[in-house]
């Protein structure tokens, strides 16, 4: 595990990927019966959907902004849902899978790296520190997506202090009509 990104698994165009705020994308194993019933023909294993770490138990309608956690004995904080690109519907040869990917609220989400450390296959996850206040990465999520009439939940957004500043400044920019 480094800093930004995991050893063997380093991000492709780092112009969009990675980073401080994008070292490792998350991405639930309970999704997966859902992709493939919706993806009968799919060939879906483990990082089928470009995730670092599959995990287990951390859904995002649970998972908040800021929650710290623990895998092995690398340190991870929370800071943002993903949002799909186009490589997911090339890597699937679908040209719906963004569309349909957003419209699941299944978006995974990434996390900085607090502390290095290792990992392996199975290792539970530990959590550390559960945010407060925050919003849950699958409210986060919506929001950015359709933000009609929800001038609070923009601002409590804006200043989640473990959001990384891309999202900060989306919302920040939504709440005074930018």
């Amino acid at each position: 595990m480094k800093t930004l990104n995991l050893d063997g698994d380093e991000q492709s165009d780092l112009t969009v990927h990675g980073g401080t705020y994008k070292a490792v994308y998350c991405y639930p194993s309970e999704h997966y019966a859902y992709w493939r019933s919706e993806l009968p023909d799919a060939d879906l294993p483990w990082g089928a959907f470009g995730e670092n770490l599959t995990v287990d138990g951390m859904l995002e309608t649970e998972v908040c902004i800021g929650d710290r956690f623990r895998i092995g004995t690398a340190e991870f904080q929370v800071t943002q849902p993903r949002q799909p690109c186009f490589k997911l519907q090339l890597r699937h040869r679908r040209d719906d899978l963004i569309k349909r990917f957003i419209a699941s609220s299944r978006p995974g989400f990434y996390v900085a790296v607090t502390r290095e450390g290792q990992i392996g296959a199975g290792d539970p996850v530990e959590y550390l520190e559960r945010a407060a206040p925050s919003m849950s990465v699958h409210d986060i999520f919506l929001l950015y997506f359709d933000d009609r009439g929800k001038h609070d939940e923009l601002r409590r957004a804006a200043e989640i202090a473990g959001l990384a500043p891309g999202w900060k400044e989306h919302f920040r920019k939504r709440v005074s009509g930018v």
